[in-house]
Parts: structure tokens; sequence; C-alpha cells
């Protein structure tokens, strides 16, 4: 087959880029031929509230000189005009619910005008995925051409070793932003005991932040980013992950902590709720309650026994969000709609 991928990023440790890294992966590994669109090979404005925009505009203006595809696969509602230029087989993947993460970051009346672009992306594709129950829900009221394809991750490619810098060491991994839950991090590292030490990896909005309370709290790392190389072993070096966010799909930095055998504390939420099943398989809270967080925390660290029969539990379940079971997933869905 030949298929287009069209995202916004490619680059970087985002749920997006790392998804599409791994499709593109996975389907040349099958003999396809696959081409990318994405914000790294097409002009864009490198300012926060202007990226997507751009590469909105400098997508379609891009897909009106393309050829034919068996299949035009945009990843997010931002690709999906692009989408809609080119002639083949049209699928739209979408991680979350699109018009309440838009919401949460910009307030209602983005949150409103999202809602209504969304609906006009879902009516240029002929199928649309969603990678968590939760969205699948939300979008088949849209229509009966929705399919669940869950995010995946590729567990045998995930780098080796353990980075342990202090004995008992937690990590948050992601974007520092409101909506991933930082400042719900932030607000517990206050009451931690001073030998436990909570590294935080990532870029995001909220970054000036965490690098004064990492100045004024000596248990408090902050890393900035780092290329998976490093951040793997960083989680499976860790004796908790945490990720309370208040919105949230199939994780892959959980999919990958999981992998590594790190118990997780996340929030009842999203896709979570798919993940996890509470004191089985991680810790769910509330999302923006600091106190439980602090408690979870504590539990788990006074607890080896639990930590354990977690972290064995949760490597089974992620066996089945593994690359070889997901991408067959979207093999089978192409040569549905190439067939129809």
């Amino acid at each position: 087959m030949k298929i287009l991928l069209i995202s916004p990023t490619l680059q970087g440790i985002g749920g997006i880029a790392q998804h599409v890294r791994d499709l593109i992966k996975f389907l040349k590994e099958h003999g396809h031929d696959v081409d990318i669109i994405s914000s790294e090979n097409i002009p864009t404005i490198p300012f926060k509230k202007l990226k997507n925009p751009s590469f909105l505009i400098s997508s379609f203006f891009k897909t009106k000189f393309m050829k034919d595809y068996d299949i035009v696969h945009a990843q997010h509602p931002i690709a999906a005009l692009a989408m809609r230029n080119i002639s083949g087989k049209k699928i739209l993947t979408i991680h979350g619910i699109y018009s309440e993460q838009i919401g949460m970051l910009h307030g209602t009346l983005s949150s409103k005008l999202s809602n209504k672009f969304e609906k006009n992306a879902f009516s240029w594709a002929d199928a649309v995925t969603a990678g968590s129950k939760e969205a699948f829900d939300y979008y088949s009221k849209l229509g009966s051409k929705v399919f669940f394809v869950p995010n995946a991750i590729d567990i045998k490619s995930l780098p080796s070793g353990f980075d342990t810098k202090y004995e008992k060491q937690i990590i948050f991994a992601g974007r520092l932003s409101k909506e991933k839950g930082i400042l719900t991090i932030l607000e517990t590292a206050k009451s931690l005991p001073k030998d436990v030490h909570l590294i935080i990896i990532g870029t995001g909005p909220e970054e000036n932040i965490v690098i004064e309370s990492a100045k004024n709290l000596e248990n408090v790392h902050f890393l900035g980013y780092q290329p998976k190389e490093k951040t793997i072993p960083l989680i499976r070096g860790s004796i908790l992950l945490i990720q309370p966010s208040f919105a949230e799909g199939i994780s892959a930095t959980l999919l990958e902590s999981m992998a590594c055998k790190t118990p997780i504390i996340a929030t009842n939420i999203g896709g979570n709720k798919e993940l996890f099943v509470h004191n089985k398989t991680g810790i769910l809270i509330e999302p923006g309650n600091s106190n439980e967080l602090l408690k979870e925390i504590m539990r788990m660290l006074n607890d080896q026994n639990l930590r354990d029969e977690i972290a064995r539990s949760a490597y089974d379940e992620v066996q089945k969000y593994d690359w070889s079971n997901v991408g067959q997933l979207y093999l089978d869905l192409y040569k549905k709609l190439l067939k129809s």
C-alpha cells in the first residue's frame, strides 16, 4: 500500500509524535510505502499559539499538489483539512477528546470553535479511530464509522538499563502543563520527606514554575527534555511514576512505565480508567488532589509487596498494547476501507 501520514509533529516526547513514529516503523517493516507530512518538513511558525494554525494552513497547501495515495491517515483533527485534499481512503485518528482538551487549555470559546471543527473533520474521513474507549464513546455519537484502536508502544525497542540516582526516587515524565497535573505535583512536592527525591522530565508552558520549585526544594530535580534513551532508564530506575492528569487518553508514558515494571499513580479519568484497576494494575486518585497524591506516594513507598504485585499485573496488561497487536488493527482497517 502507498500510505500518507499527516501529523502536526513527528519529533519530541509527545504522545502523538511517538505514536506516528512507531506507526511509520511498523508499516515500513510490513513492506508498505509511507510518506509523511509534519511540522518538521513544511513551514510552520515556531511559537506556541501559532504552530498548529500555521501547520493547518501549510499542510493544506502542501497537499494541493500531491498525487493520489491508497490511504491518507491524518493524526489529530488539525491534520484533517490537508487530508481532505488528497484522493484515497481517508482515516482520522483522534488522540483524546479534542474539544475538551482545547477547552481545558484555552477556555470555553476555543472549545466551541474546536467542537465545530472536529465535527467537520469527522465528516471528511472515511473512518475515524479513537485511542481510548472514552474517546470512542464520545465520537461514536457522531456516526458509525468510528473504530477503537488503542494507542501502543513497541515494547521490545524500549532502551535497556536502570538509572537510579537516589535511593527513594519517583518520577514524572511528560508535558509541563496544567492538564498534565504538574501544578498538583509541585504542591505535593512541598510535603515530600527530604529523602524522597522527585525527578521531573519534560518541557511546556509551566516550565518556569518547575524551575523555581527545583531551586527551592532540594529533593526536586528538573532535568528538562530528555531523549527516550535516557528517560526510559530513569523510569525503570524509579520506585514510582506519577501522572496526575486532568485529561488523558491512553498515555504512551504510562504504557512505557508498565512495560518497565515501574508502578504508577495516576488520576481516575479518561484512558487511565481503562489501563488501571485500583490497587491491582495501578493506583488511581482524584485529579487536583495533592493531599491524596502525597498519601498514595507514601503508602506505595512503604509497601514493597503492593508495588511488586502492581508491577507484575501491569506488565501483563501492557502486552496487548504492543505494536505487534495494535499495528495489525490499523492494517486490517486499511484493507477493509480499500475493499469498500
